[in-house]
């Protein structure tokens, strides 16, 4: 660590205010999490499970960037990890070099994000240490977290809808200098307050995550769910799923967990999600083969469904990708809804039509959420309407384990990334909210 991070981060932990803190010198550089230009190819030929996040992830020194007019410069207190950056480690499914060099073409500012080095990470929790000349609502020694929707605000396209800007994109993985990172350079839009009653790491994993699960389930841009839907969460009691199990139960409406172990079963129970469905216990196999599913299977699964909550799902959180779509499909209701937002089992996505239009059914794309979106999801984390999904948290010279553990499904919720923050439980400004709703706050350390 440079004698200036150092100091930066004694100044931080010592409370100082923000003209203290914007008076100390900048690094010339910093560390962060990156994956190299001249290693992109090195898993070529070989399965996707056997992709290594722990080799190609290294923690470089790489230089301070310019500031743009419209950026700050973050103190990264904590971050955490996400599948795009292990998407991004194991160079699926194309290297985030591509990404760079685009956006390197855009602009003057652009040009700096095309480097032989990517510095990943899409979630971040810290403190403004500078503003350029055009930022007018955040100063330093604000203590923020960070969305990763990247958009350029004077592109007409972005407006009424940013996610879709003909140039949206997603901050650590379209974008250099991410939040895996001891400074991470943000656009002033993507900015937003840490909830005073979470410590850093656990106020750095949610923004992703739960403003995504906001929009496909709470917004109009997504499901819009109302109150009596039942709702099928793939994957719910992991770091997209937990979260829409709470606005499900937060919005008046029946969750159906699916999860993957009696353990984490048992975590859905204790949050309140009755309907759980253990698809390894029940041996639901929806392919009998690499290439051909099994529609006995996708009966099989519905009737589990309805023996449970006595309706087929108007809704279905979809996010496996081609594993389970065909079974998504399937079990909706006539006249619902499949949002997806992800294909983390594989991109290419196979289901039977028929099920599609003969029974009226929608299947609709949601990426991430816009800054009204990301900011509604965080404001329901400041107010403890929602919990934090941290089960684990390591350091950054780790993150290369931690990317491991995500890329193969050995995680509960969300993993935290200590960054500046020397030890974990730093950051509460509000004792006594953090006291009243501790049991849900650490719910998922306590399961891990």
């Amino acid at each position: 660590m440079s004698t200036e991070i150092d100091a930066i981060r004694t100044a931080i932990l010592e409370g100082a205010p923000g003209d203290e803190l914007a008076a100390l010198p900048l690094p010339a550089s910093f560390r962060g999490a990156v994956v190299r230009a001249d290693e992109q190819t090195m898993f070529d030929g070989m399965p996707s499970e056997e992709k290594d996040p722990r080799v190609s992830l290294h923690v470089d020194e790489v230089a301070l960037p310019e500031l743009a007019p419209d950026e700050v410069y973050v103190a990264v207190m904590a971050s955490s990890i996400n599948f795009n950056t292990v998407w991004s480690s194991i160079f699926e499914p194309l290297p985030t070099f591509q990404f760079l060099k685009r956006l390197g073409k855009e602009s003057i500012w652009g040009a700096r994000h095309d480097q032989p080095f990517h510095v990943v990470g899409s979630d971040a929790a810290g403190v403004v240490l500078r503003v350029g000349s055009a930022v007018r609502q955040w100063k330093p020694g604000e203590a923020v977290t960070v969305h990763c929707n990247y958009v350029d605000d004077q592109d007409p396209s972005s407006h009424d809808d940013a996610m879709l800007a003909s140039n949206q994109r997603i901050w650590g993985f379209e974008s250099n200098y991410g939040g895996l990172a001891e400074v991470a350079l943000v656009r002033s839009n993507q900015l937003m307050p840490k909830p005073k009653h979470l410590t850093w790491e656990e106020a750095a994993v949610n923004a992703l995550t739960n403003s995504t699960s906001y929009r496909m389930l709470v917004s109009p841009n997504g499901a819009q769910m109302t109150q009596g839907q039942t709702v099928l969460i793939w994957g719910a009691g992991g770091g997209i799923g937990a979260y829409a199990v709470q606005y499900v139960l937060n919005g008046g409406g029946t969750p159906v967990g699916v999860v993957s172990s009696p353990e984490r079963a048992a975590l859905l129970r204790e949050m309140g999600c009755e309907a759980v469905i253990d698809r390894k216990a029940e041996a639901f196999r929806f392919w009998s083969d690499d290439h051909t599913q099994d529609p006995a299977e996708w009966r099989r699964f519905g009737k589990s469904i309805r023996e449970l909550v006595g309706v087929d799902p108007d809704i279905v959180f979809e996010h496996p990708g081609r594993q389970t779509m065909g079974a998504s499909v399937f079990v909706a209701k006539r006249g619902g809804m499949i949002i997806t937002c992800a294909a983390t089992s594989g991109f290419t996505i196979e289901y039977d039509n028929r099920y599609l239009w003969m029974n009226l059914k929608t299947i609709k794309g949601s990426h991430f959420a816009n800054y009204r979106e990301a900011w509604e999801a965080n404001r329901l984390v400041c107010e403890g309407k929602i919990h934090p999904t941290l089960s684990a948290v390591y350091s950054l010279d780790d993150v290369g384990e931690a990317a491991y553990q995500v890329h193969h499904n050995l995680h509960e919720g969300k993993l935290g990334v200590l960054v500046l923050a020397p030890e974990e439980g730093l950051g509460v400004t509000d004792g006594a909210t953090r006291e009243r709703l501790l049991p849900e706050i650490t719910r998922f350390r306590r399961h891990a």
